[in-house]
């Protein structure tokens, strides 16, 4: 709008039936202030100026699984059964699962050697 000429400007404005250059700077009517106040970041990894590297910048990588200070309850050792002390109980071993029947070798048809 603002590289029309005069002639095709007034035209314009003629058939429209109003100036369309009138409110042109105020078609925005949020706009912010020229000075904006300091943000309120809280303290984080990447506040300090000196010996903040790129890898060490990540948050994530600061943080650490929970650490267990005590067992609320015992745990059982790996492959007791929950009611036997070990003692008397024999069971069978159980076999691997297996996915599947095994699949038979694929031949190519006789009758059509060259596919």
């Amino acid at each position: 709008m603002a590289t029309a000429t005069g002639l095709i400007r007034r035209l314009r404005n003629f058939l429209a039936g109003r100036d369309l250059q009138a409110k042109l700077p105020l078609r925005y009517t949020e706009i912010s202030k020229r000075t904006q106040p300091p943000p309120r970041l809280p303290v984080g990894p990447s506040h300090k100026f000196a010996d903040n590297y790129y890898c060490s910048r990540d948050g994530r990588r600061e943080s650490l699984p929970p650490i267990v200070v005590a067992a609320a309850q015992k745990t059982l050792a790996a492959g007791a059964p929950a009611g036997s002390s070990g003692s008397a109980v024999t069971t069978a071993e159980k076999k691997p699962v297996t996915p599947g029947p095994v699949l038979k070798k694929w031949e190519i048809s006789k009758d059509q050697p060259y596919l």
